[in-house]
């Protein structure tokens, strides 16, 4: 059967795949995430989905390649919209802002009938993510955080349960978890501090643009800056001295 090396991203995502699955990857990348699930073994059939016609045609020809049709589909079509109800047991949607993939879920809600796993992988908006999650009646059950080519990436993986319950029992407040992430928080890695110190880099320099402007709303603005500043300092100190 053909080999296939995919990014670190992937695979990590695919880890998360139960053997066995039929999985739909939602904005599928040239077919890679599922090609790679075929060829491991780890997927009973997928379905890869795209919006736009020269992704749909890499795709098409990325599992023509696989010689494995009877086990695939690539289809066209927006977001959840290339699926029948039951069709899939798990979904994945990776790449895409944290907005955009809840977008994606929302307007396809009656699609994810059958679903028993969610596998989201939000380029930013994390947060968004684990508020609706936590609105839809999806349970956080894992996270991982990582970085590649120097960017730090976090996977999402929700089952159907009891949204709660990730956030109950904890040290710090449910808002700080979803936004921080309930499990990557228990981890404490040096990769979440990483990111916090960038989220940190980037505030400071709006900060620095707004005590330059002589708008009367820019003080108001510095003010709000000022303590999301303080509240990621005092996330970055914990994650410092509170490792496991």
């Amino acid at each position: 059967m053909t080999s296939l090396t995919i990014s670190k991203r992937l695979q990590t995502i695919a880890r998360y795949c139960p053997e066995g699955a039929r999985v739909a990857d939602i904005g599928s990348d040239h077919a890679l995430l599922a090609s790679y699930l075929l060829v491991k073994g780890i997927a009973s059939f997928v379905i890869a989905g795209e919006l736009n016609e020269g992704p749909f045609q890499a795709a098409k020809k990325q599992i023509h390649t696989l010689q494995l049709k009877d086990r695939a589909a690539v289809r066209k079509g927006n977001g959840l919209a290339v699926l029948e109800p039951g069709e899939v047991d798990v979904v994945c949607i990776a790449g895409m802002g944290g907005q955009l993939i809840v977008s994606i879920l929302e307007e396809g809600l009656l699609k994810l009938e059958g679903v028993q796993r969610l596998i989201l992988q939000p380029n930013v908006g994390e947060e968004i993510v684990r508020r609706w999650m936590l609105k839809q009646g999806w349970q956080l059950v894992a996270e991982t955080i990582l970085q590649e080519d120097g960017i730090i990436y976090e996977i999402l993986v929700a089952e159907r349960g009891a949204p709660l319950f990730p956030y109950e029992n904890k040290d710090r407040p449910q808002e700080d978890l979803i936004r921080i992430g309930p499990f990557l928080w228990e981890e404490k890695s040096p990769i979440l501090a990483e990111k916090w110190q960038h989220e940190r880099e980037k505030w400071q320099k709006v900060l620095g643009q707004l005590k330059r402007s002589d708008k009367p709303e820019a003080a108001q603005r510095i003010a709000e800056i000022e303590q999301e500043v303080k509240w990621i300092d005092e996330v970055i100190a914990c994650l410092h001295t509170d490792k496991p």
